[in-house]
């Protein structure tokens, strides 16, 4: 049992002070139609061997399916030495670094993450993390702001091609602050934004937003889009995805200046898919912006002895507590993602992370193969290049087939229509280089099979006959 320190006099005194008539009164905003009414069915006590098999046969219940869904969540080889090292006490329940004198450890290895991330986006600075990548692409926004104050603009370009989630979050976290959001389409034919397309006038910006690769799983034109960016006063933000990253032109090195800010999700680099979470953003920028940037920035330094140190920088603790004031969205168990990725990015090193993302796109173009193989199934922009990721047009609803196929074991895709209902049914498949050839094939003879049933369903009939 936990030790509750309050006793029921205590109780009745606080909610007196308050106003309210029982502690039942105090969620009532929870609607009472999904508030469970019955106690919880929980057997009077368990031995950890007993708990242990009951977690594991709950966990069973959801099977093991093959995971071929992406939109920025992807299912990554993790080795086993990443959470082995990650959740030794002395990083596992670390809290935030603030005394340097007691957190030595944990400082150098955020320190190494900013290293690491910086080398990989091809920039100068990062931080030591922020929430997930889209409230990441959020704070960058507000940087971008901050940073521009002389050119006065509040104003973003954020195409449609950008994670319609971090869309959403980004529209959230600014909207109320007086900062204009700009959609940009794309293009019908390769699901990109055609630099072509943009004015030559297009007023005051503070920023143009680009990811790398898009939602589609498109690669942009970033270096024309950098350039346009920066020909009209704008700040360039890239949002980059960390394993492409280690194969394509990273952000610091796009158009003839590079981005300015780069944020992106850090999952990919040893955080398993988790039933949704947690995630880490990352964030990096030009030193000329460092001053700008919000979250831990962790600094080397030399004692009056001459010894290595490290320690927080550039921002004092009470930044990271001013509310709306703050420059800050940090929280601490991202510290222990960062922690893993770190230990990730460690092991395989630069070497074997182009590898994984070399495998990706193989694993890409042989699924696409494959899929586009079955009848009435085709790429929505053929001639697109494309990384890990993919959107095919269906002759079958979306939603069904996925139904169907999650009955194979097969997570499927992720349905494109609710954010993008011009593009109709269609769906987004991904590979990474956990997927098998026998994966591709089996999600092929599947998809075949399940097309060529509900096919037949869906042709019209007599309606003498009926269905």
């Amino acid at each position: 049992m936990p030790f509750v320190p309050h006793t029921e006099d205590d109780v009745r005194r606080m909610l007196a002070a308050i106003g309210v008539p029982d502690i039942e009164s105090l969620f009532d905003e929870i609607p009472a139609d999904i508030r469970l009414r019955r106690p919880l069915a929980l057997p009077e006590a368990l031995s950890e061997a007993e708990v242990t098999r009951l977690m594991m046969d709950r966990a069973e219940r959801d099977g093991r399916p093959v995971c071929f869904a992406g939109a920025g969540a992807y299912d990554h080889h993790v080795p086993a030495a990443v959470w082995e090292l990650a959740t030794r006490g002395e990083f596992y329940t670390a809290y935030t670094p603030y005394q340097a004198e007691a957190s030595q450890g944990t400082l150098q290895l955020l320190y190494e993450f900013q290293s690491m991330i910086t080398g990989l986006m091809g920039m100068e600075v990062a931080n030591a993390s922020l929430y997930d990548g889209a409230s990441a692409l959020a704070e960058a926004v507000l940087m971008a702001v901050r940073a521009g104050r002389k050119a006065r603009s509040r104003r973003i370009l954020l195409p449609r091609t950008v994670h319609p989630a971090y869309r959403r979050t980004v529209e959230t976290i600014v909207s109320a602050q007086g900062i204009e959001l700009v959609p940009v389409d794309y293009d019908p034919a390769r699901g990109v934004v055609d630099p072509d397309t943009l004015p030559e006038s297009p007023g005051p910006l503070a920023a143009v937003v680009v990811q790398q690769p898009n939602h589609f799983g498109c690669l942009e034109e970033v270096d024309a889009l950098t350039d346009w960016a920066h020909r009209h006063g704008a700040l360039l933000v890239g949002v980059a995805n960390p394993v492409a990253a280690a194969i394509l032109a990273p952000p610091g090195e796009w158009g003839a200046g590079g981005a300015d800010i780069a944020v992106g999700e850090g999952q990919p680099l040893g955080i398993p898919l988790s039933s949704g979470g947690p995630y880490f953003g990352f964030m990096c920028a030009r030193k000329a912006l460092v001053r700008q940037m919000p979250g831990r920035i962790v600094g080397r330094t030399v004692d009056a002895d001459g010894r290595e140190g490290f320690t927080l920088t550039l921002q004092a603790r009470e930044q990271h507590i001013r509310r709306s004031k703050a420059t800050s969205n940090i929280c601490t168990n991202q510290g222990l993602m960062v922690t893993a990725a770190t230990i990730h990015m460690a092991l395989l090193g630069p070497g074997g992370l182009e590898r994984v993302a070399h495998a990706c796109h193989a694993n890409a173009r042989r699924l696409r193969e494959a899929l586009t193989a079955v009848d009435g199934v085709a790429p929505v922009f053929p001639d697109a290049p494309f990384f890990h990721e993919f959107p095919l047009r269906l002759p079958v609803p979306a939603r069904e087939l996925l139904r169907a196929l999650g009955a194979q074991n097969i997570l499927g895709g992720v349905p494109l229509a609710p954010d993008y209902p011009e593009l109709g049914e269609t769906l987004l498949v991904c590979a990474t280089e956990a997927r098998t050839q026998d994966d591709i094939e089996a999600y092929g003879r599947h998809l075949a099979r399940i097309v060529a049933r509900q096919g037949r369903f869906n042709c019209p009939v007599s309606p003498k006959i009926g269905r």
